[in-house]
């Protein structure tokens, strides 16, 4: 038996669930990642840390960059599944605002993990290249739904518009919450969404951010 191969039959004797050693890794890339850079760290010292063959690796993420978009990726899948699932009846913008935060609940031990990827993606030149494309693919989750709401392609004007700006709001939710101590983003992104709702009436905004304020003490 080849040393990989052993390597993948010790892991298999283990009998850690999938879940498990696919948090176990990117928790240990993450580590890495922190202490000696994104660029210096390799895939073979991420595995040989976990104590996994590089083969099971691959079996997790395509690439080391994708250890940090996967979770992003997942909750693309989730914010289109919930959209695939809403009644008509169920006015659009609340729709959107109710799938991005059902799909945006952490538990209070991952909001490190979650800070820290957030980190990586924001300072690291390689992945701040790559984001473009994450992005556009939860812009067009927004969109297709919007798209089919409004009876009009995702790429006209009133779908894609509607996309673009649900993940503008979210993206400074996002910037707010990562600068902050607290926990709970999703307080973040129902203030954001709910003001994109409003066409930012200040009235409307006033009602929000006090609301804003009593869920996230200043």
């Amino acid at each position: 038996m080849t040393e990989q191969g052993a390597a993948d039959q010790a892991g298999a004797r283990r009998g850690r669930p999938p879940s498990t050693s696919r948090r176990e890794l990117r928790l240990i890339a993450l580590r890495l990642f922190a202490e000696d850079g994104f660029e210096s760290t390799t895939i073979e010292q991420i595995a040989a840390e976990a104590g996994v063959s590089e083969r099971t690796f691959f079996r997790y993420f395509t690439t080391k960059a994708s250890v940090l978009w996967a979770e992003f990726e997942t909750e693309v899948e989730t914010i289109r599944a919930a959209l695939a699932s809403v009644p008509d009846d169920v006015p659009m913008m609340d729709a959107i605002r109710n799938a991005v935060g059902a799909a945006n609940h952490y538990h209070a031990d991952d909001v490190p993990e979650m800070r820290m990827r957030m980190h990586l993606i924001a300072t690291v030149p390689a992945l701040s290249f790559s984001a473009a494309e994450h992005y556009e693919a939860w812009e067009r989750a927004i969109s297709e739904f919007a798209g089919r709401r409004l009876g009009q392609p995702p790429g006209s004007l009133y779908p894609l518009t509607i996309g673009r700006s649900a993940l503008a709001a979210c993206r400074a939710a996002y910037d707010r919450w990562s600068a902050r101590a607290d926990n709970d983003l999703t307080a973040y992104l129902d203030a954001a969404l709910s003001a994109l709702a409003a066409g930012f009436d200040p009235a409307t905004i006033a009602r929000a951010l006090a609301e804003f304020e009593v869920s996230v003490p200043g």
